[in-house]
């Protein structure tokens, strides 16, 4: 397996202990993401739902294994419009974080192209430097020193910001992802002109529709007031922490990795919290509410969640409350 085959810990531990290898990450990343170094052409490789790169394709094409290759339809999507910006002399702005392995095998494929390019922006903070820079309130020496690990070899900003075409790693925020591309374009609008805009900046929304739904369920569900949310899914989940951001926009906020985070005997649940730690422990939980009596709890799960997962967290949310899960109905 090259990587994670998804971002939660239960399928790949079960993965694991089917006999599946994980192959290890080569951490200069200078040729390959993963040490290929023990496959062997009798060997069979599985290629994760985020994909991978342009170069840890064609090293499994030369070792000559057999490539199973399960790289998800949307992200599929993402690939082929940035190839087509690339192919056009547009530079690819990418929403998402430049070290996750659906990014780097994004920005990968650009490189396909003589003169293709790609600058990753985490978020709107990041997305505003590169409008700063095109209405020249910044230096092209500053994008180089901001974006350094996030840009492609030989970088130049003012050749390759001329032209911008924005996408975004499947898994992020859509609503971020659409607000950073109105704004790259309204930043060329103030500086250049309409006419100006309307042939050097291009955008797609490449949201994947697991995420999408999602995303539109969980709005559905805060606007009936929930008490509390609780997301279910990997910490390295993607797609699930920003659930877990659109929730805690509004309401109380748990981000769980699994039902053995919440503890119905303590009443502690552990969760990670929007700065990243993880297994923050918070004891109580639901006691502020209680008081009242009746507690509305909200409950997602990130699309990689498996269903069974997400029941246990029900039953152990219940059992918090002192009621057997089996007397519902």
């Amino acid at each position: 397996m090259a990587g994670e085959i998804i971002h939660n810990p239960h399928i790949n531990h079960k993965l694991r202990e089917m006999g599946v290898v994980f192959l290890e990450h080569n951490p200069t990343h200078k040729e390959t993401s993963f040490d290929f170094s023990a496959v062997q052409p009798e060997d069979v490789v599985i290629l994760p739902a985020f994909g991978v790169t342009v170069a840890d394709f064609a090293k499994l094409r030369e070792l000559g294994c057999v490539m199973v290759d399960t790289t998800c339809g949307s992200v599929l999507n993402v690939w082929k419009r940035v190839e087509s910006y690339a192919r056009d002399g547009f530079t690819a702005l990418i929403h998402g974080k430049f070290y996750h392995e659906e990014t780097r095998a994004t920005a990968s494929q650009v490189m396909k192209y003589p003169g293709g390019h790609y600058l990753i922006v985490r978020n709107m903070d990041e997305a505003q430097i590169v409008c700063d820079f095109v209405e020249g309130r910044r230096s092209a020496e500053e994008i180089s020193e901001r974006f350094a690990r996030a840009t492609s070899p030989g970088f130049e900003p003012l050749r390759d910001l001329a032209k911008i075409g924005v996408a975004n790693q499947t898994t992020m925020l859509a609503r971020e992802s659409l607000a950073i591309g109105a704004e790259v374009r309204a930043a060329m609008v103030r500086a250049h002109g309409e006419a100006h805009a309307a042939t050097h900046f291009r955008t797609f929304d490449t949201i994947c529709s697991a995420t999408q739904d999602r995303q539109d369920a969980v709005k559905e569900l805060l606007d009936q007031s929930p008490d509390v949310m609780i997301v279910v899914g990997g910490y390295n989940s993607s797609n699930t922490i920003s659930l877990a951001a659109l929730c805690a926009e509004r309401v109380t906020t748990y981000h769980v990795e699994d039902a053995t985070c919440i503890d119905p005997e303590s009443r502690v649940i552990h969760h990670r919290t929007g700065q990243g730690q993880v297994d923050v422990a918070t004891p109580a939980w639901l006691a502020p509410r209680e008081r009242e009596g009746t507690v509305c709890v909200g409950i997602t799960a990130g699309a990689s969640t498996p269903n069974n997962k997400i029941a246990d967290a029900i039953a152990r949310i219940f059992a918090t409350r002192g009621i057997n899960p089996s007397t519902i109905r």
